[in-house]
């Protein structure tokens, strides 16, 4: 029987909520990097961690898993091969078993991003108005196109052309195509901070943390059209 004893910082944790938005049930696999993939295949997120982890363990409902760390102050975790114990300073703890790993929707092999043909930086005040645009306008799509050498963020319904629209300068662009990639909003699940953004023509697009090593991925929608 294998045991490991640690304790998982509060930047780690807030990771992993973030990815219980992307799916609920994660497999942590030996080593500091930790995936996760949606249920449609569609997003995929990885990053790299501090923690060293010795044993693999699957959890069906991260919530719940989160939920109940969050009972303890100072949680301590010591993982064992079919459960592992969380517990506090006064000495409680709870045994909390894992998941077969066969049971949960995990990534299979990691992502090749194609070569890109639009970049920008996408800041956290620009994340945050293009979310709050589509809360408060109720429109579901995020589209980025190019406008008079500028590259452009609008939220909208591609289903309406007609409807609302929240525009916002992303950057400039120096290429000649003419392009329209688009989002999901409820796929772009990000934690907070400023990204560099990487675009392919090929279904494909890369969100990369600027201060941690997080990556996402997300699938274009099929409206997406690029002609150079």
């Amino acid at each position: 029987m294998t045991k490991t004893t640690m304790k998982i910082s509060k930047q780690t944790l807030a990771i992993l909520k973030n990815f219980t938005s992307i799916n609920s049930n994660l497999l942590v696999k030996p080593g500091n990097k930790i995936a996760t993939v949606a249920p449609a295949k569609n997003v995929m997120a990885e990053v790299t961690v501090d923690e060293k982890f010795d044993t693999e363990f699957g959890i069906w409902d991260m919530n719940k898993f989160l939920g109940t760390v969050s009972l303890f102050k100072d949680a301590e975790f010591d993982f064992e091969d079919k459960f592992v114990w969380v517990s506090g300073s006064n000495g409680s703890k709870v045994k909390y078993y894992y998941s077969e790993p066969k049971l949960l929707t995990v990534p299979t092999k990691s992502i090749n991003m194609p070569e890109s043909v639009v970049e920008f930086d996408l800041t956290e005040t620009m994340f945050d108005e293009i979310v709050r645009a589509s809360s408060v306008l109720q429109l579901p799509h995020l589209s980025i196109t190019t406008e008079d050498g500028s590259i452009v963020g609008v939220v909208c319904d591609k289903n309406d052309p007609t409807g609302n629209q929240f525009r916002v300068t992303l950057g400039n662009y120096k290429g000649k195509a003419d392009f329209s990639f688009d989002f999901r909003i409820e796929n772009l699940k990000f934690l907070p901070g400023e990204y560099s953004v990487k675009i392919a023509k090929s279904v494909i697009s890369q969100f990369a943390h600027k201060d941690l090593s997080l990556k996402y991925w997300v699938a274009l929608e099929s409206s997406s059209s690029y002609n150079a």
